[in-house]
């Protein structure tokens, strides 16, 4: 993108005259606008834009050129004024597959929270249950200045089709496609780590309670699990049980586990599922750990109260992430080149596998 060319010069370096009308028609009342400083710097009302936000299309001398006339209108810019200069929305755009649990909750509340400092608002839309998910997230795509997309809402084509029209998009929870910024936790090494943590607490016939095929996070963590296991020259999971996300979709497992032989630990996907295996194990009298170890991710608030060994994922901070990456990319502040952040996790050990935090 080029920057904008100078209109008008001014040789004396005298401010053009204002009329009231002018600043009426802005919006603004006997206060210097937008307009006013671009007119005064010879450049466009964009320009004016570009160099107060720092972008990289202005070059020093025309920043410098804005500035000044800045200075000597003592103008105030006013973020209103600057989006409508840029034809942008003040608006970001976030999808998610489902809005329901604590994992989402914490994950928006990130990003909503860098949003709001940024002063933008943020739209929302869930692709849970709903028809051309495709139609829906290409009109918000229409709709706000950037877009993030969680995990796999949508295919690659359509991230790719979004991208290609010139939308900043950030992947969030989900591989970089192209090049797509992205921001994801780390997964597959925590879950080698807490592998070879139940082998030392000498659990070796393990259930897996996830869908690998759901989310990239899950595929991620049964690949972890599994790569681990094998350089113990452990065997794999001798169950793999997909399951949804939620606490009840956990018990219904625990009681298909309880109606077979049950494992030395069941290594749950997320702490939900997690959560609701092991309160139908001690429901039903099993004896967690001493008979069996349950394991979760994420680290939820009810996994500290409930005694849950689990992986500590950083969710408001995957938001925020999000919401500053994004950021940079409507800015203009990040070359083409895609780039991906990878925040770390940690093992969290508690009583469900024997041992306390």
């Amino acid at each position: 993108m080029q920057e904008d060319p100078v209109r008008v010069a001014h040789p004396s370096g005298d401010a053009p005259a204002i009329g009231g009308r002018a600043r009426r028609r802005a919006g603004v009342v006997d206060g210097v606008t937008i307009r006013d400083v671009a007119r005064h710097a010879g450049v466009s009302t964009a320009t004016v834009s570009r160099a107060l936000r720092g972008h990289q299309n202005v070059t020093a001398a025309t920043r410098e050129r804005v500035l000044a006339s800045v200075r000597e209108l003592r103008f105030t810019p006013s973020r209103l004024g600057v989006n409508l200069a840029e034809r942008r929305h003040a608006a970001n755009g976030i999808v998610f597959p489902d809005l329901s649990g604590p994992y989402f909750a914490e994950v928006v509340l990130g990003y909503e929270e860098v949003a709001a400092e940024l002063g933008r608002s943020v739209l929302i839309l869930s692709t849970q249950g709903r028809d051309a998910a495709r139609e829906r997230v290409m009109e918000l795509a229409g709709r706000v200045d950037g877009l993030v997309v969680l995990g796999r809402t949508v295919s690659d084509d359509v991230v790719l089709e979004i991208a290609d029209r010139g939308t900043p998009l950030v992947l969030l929870a989900r591989p970089t496609v192209g090049p797509v910024d992205s921001v994801k936790a780390e997964n597959v090494h925590t879950a080698g780590v807490l592998a070879q943590h139940l082998l030392d607490d000498g659990r070796r016939r393990l259930a897996f309670v996830g869908d690998p095929d759901s989310t990239p996070d899950i595929a991620e963590r049964w690949q972890g699990l599994c790569a681990g296991l094998a350089e113990a020259d452990a065997p794999r999971p001798q169950q793999l049980m997909p399951a949804g996300f939620g606490e009840d979709a956990g018990a219904e497992v625990a009681r298909d586990l309880m109606d077979r032989d049950l494992p030395d630990a069941v290594v749950c996907a997320n702490d939900e599922l997690a959560l609701g295996v092991l309160a139908e194990l001690r429901a039903a009298g099993i004896d967690v750990p001493r008979q069996v170890a349950v394991t979760g991710w994420d680290d939820v608030m009810a996994a500290r109260y409930a005694g849950l060994t689990t992986v500590r994922q950083p969710m408001r901070e995957l938001g925020a992430s999000a919401a500053r990456l994004l950021d940079a990319r409507i800015a203009g502040r990040r070359s083409t080149r895609a780039r991906q952040e990878l925040l770390p996790t940690q093992l969290v050990v508690r009583t469900s596998c024997g041992n306390h935090e």
